[in-house]
C-alpha cells in the first residue's frame, strides 16, 4: 500500500480500511479495486466513482451493508462511463481467475444496476458458482448486436468485442441470476431478453422504467434482496412479498396514475385515488380522486 499512501480525497477512507484487512489498487488510469476482507462471504460491486465523492463517508455504497452482516466485499470503481472495459481490469480478474481468490470464499454475490449489472455479468465468469443478482443489466453496448439502445451513444466507441466482452455470455458457470427489471421499459425489457439461460430468473418490477433500483432503494428493498440471496433463501415469492411494498413508493404511484390518465382509464384512475387516499396521506390524489368524482367535496 505504500505507492498509494498519499492519495487524498475520495480514497482516503478505503486506504485506512485497505491498510488493515483489504487491498486499494489502482487498474490503468480510470479505474480501481477496493477489497475489505471479513467471513469467507463475498459481494462483489460495481460503481463509479462519483457516488463516493458524493457520499459523506466516502465508501462504497454497500460497505455499511457488508460490514453489518460480517461480509467481505470488493468493489471497482470506475471514472465515468467506461463500462470497466480497460484492459487493466481485464487483467485484474484474470488473475483473480487464475489464483483461484475468488474460488476461495464459501459464497460470491455479484451485484449491478444497469451499466454496472452489465459488468457484474461480464466479470461474473471469473468466480464459477456464484450468484447474481442484476438490476436492469445492460447485455453490450455493441452497436451491431443493440443498436436499438441509444441511451448510451457515447458507449459505441468503446470495444465490447474483446475479452469479457457480452455479458449473456459470460454468466454461464453462475449458479443463479436473478434479473431484475421494468418489462414495460422497451429497452431494458430487450437487454432482460438476451440473457437466455435457464439459471436465469427474470423478476418484474413494472412501472419503475429508468429508476428500477432507486425504485428498490426507496422501498428498504435492495439490501433485503442481498442479504437474502446471500443466505440462499431468496426466491421469486420472497421478491413479490418485498415488491408489496411499491403501495407506498410515491414515484410508482404517480407512474400507474399516469398511465391511467394517459390512456384514458378514469375508472381505473379512481381506483388507484381511492386505495392509495385510503392508506396514505397523498393530496394530490385527493384531489385528482376530487376531480373525478367529486368525492370529498
Amino acid at each position: 500500500m505504500d505507492d498509494l499512501g498519499a492519495a487524498l480525497g475520495w480514497q482516503h477512507s478505503m486506504l485506512s480500511i485497505a491498510e488493515g484487512d483489504g487491498d486499494f489498487l489502482q487498474l490503468g488510469e480510470r479505474h480501481w479495486a477496493f477489497f475489505a476482507e471479513e467471513r469467507p462471504l463475498l459481494l462483489v460491486t460495481f460503481e463509479d466513482i462519483a457516488s463516493v465523492r458524493e457520499s459523506e463517508d466516502k465508501l462504497p455504497q454497500h460497505f455499511a451493508l457488508a460490514k453489518a452482516r460480517g461480509w467481505s466485499l470488493m468493489t471497482i470503481f470506475c471514472d465515468g462511463e467506461t463500462w470497466w472495459r480497460d484492459p487493466a481490469v481485464f487483467d485484474y480478474f484474470d488473475r483473480l481467475s487464475d489464483d483461484g481468490f475468488l474460488e476461495a470464499f464459501d459464497r460470491v454475490v455479484f451485484y449491478g444496476a444497469g451499466m454496472a449489472g452489465y459488468a457484474a455479468a461480464a466479470f461474473s465468469i471469473a468466480a464459477p458458482g456464484a450468484e447474481l443478482v442484476l438490476v436492469a443489466p445492460r447485455a453490450t453496448q455493441d452497436p451491431a448486436r443493440t443498436g436499438w439502445d441509444t441511451r448510451h451513444r457515447a458507449a459505441r466507441r468503446i470495444d465490447f468485442t474483446d475479452r469479457y466482452g457480452y455479458a449473456p455470455d459470460m454468466i454461464e458457470s453462475a449458479e443463479k441470476v436473478w434479473l431484475i427489471h421494468d418489462p414495460l421499459n422497451p429497452p431494458d425489457a430487450m437487454h432482460a431478453a438476451l440473457f437466455q439461460r435457464p439459471w436465469v430468473t427474470p423478476l418484474f418490477a413494472r412501472h419503475t422504467g429508468e429508476a428500477t433500483e432507486d425504485a428498490l432503494t426507496e422501498m428498504q428493498a435492495l439490501d433485503r434482496i442481498l442479504e437474502a440471496v446471500m443466505e440462499k433463501r431468496f426466491s421469486p415469492e420472497f421478491f413479490a412479498w418485498l415488491w408489496r411494498g411499491r403501495r407506498s413508493n410515491a414515484d410508482y404511484l404517480r407512474s400507474i396514475l399516469s398511465e391511467a390518465r394517459l390512456t384514458g382509464h378514469p375508472k381505473r384512475e379512481a381506483k388507484i385515488c381511492r386505495s392509495v387516499t385510503a392508506r396514505l396521506n397523498a393530496p394530490r390524489f385527493a384531489r385528482r380522486l376530487a376531480e373525478l368524482t367529486g368525492e370529498g367535496q
